[in-house]
């Protein structure tokens, strides 16, 4: 049950598709039951879960944050995967305005 303190995953990096892929190999030849890669847009990954059930996440750098907008105009739009495009709406009507800052 969800609650206070509950871990949902852990993330563990990976430098590129081909790490990644050798993490993959590694995580199935010690038992585990690993997903096929996901592209999550701005990574790919991997999942398995341990024994306790805590789900472990491997996941790329590349392509990054930064593949569909620019470093200076970063965080001016709320940039969501294709997958969710279709919920924007329901998504976002619930996101607190922030307002970022200039400083000296």
């Amino acid at each position: 049950m969800w609650g206070v303190g509950t871990v949902h995953h852990i993330a563990w990096r990976a430098k590129d598709d081909q790490d990644l892929l050798d993490w993959q190999k590694h995580a199935d030849n010690k038992g585990h039951q690993v997903t096929e890669v996901r592209d999550r847009n701005y990574f790919n990954a991997v999942y398995f879960r341990e024994p306790g059930e805590i789900l472990y996440e491997i996941a790329t750098d590349p392509p990054g944050f930064a593949h569909d907008e620019s470093y200076e105009t970063m965080g001016e739009e709320v940039k969501l995967p294709p997958q969710y495009e279709d919920r924007r709406e329901t998504l976002t009507e619930s996101l607190i305005p922030i307002k970022v800052r200039e400083l000296d």
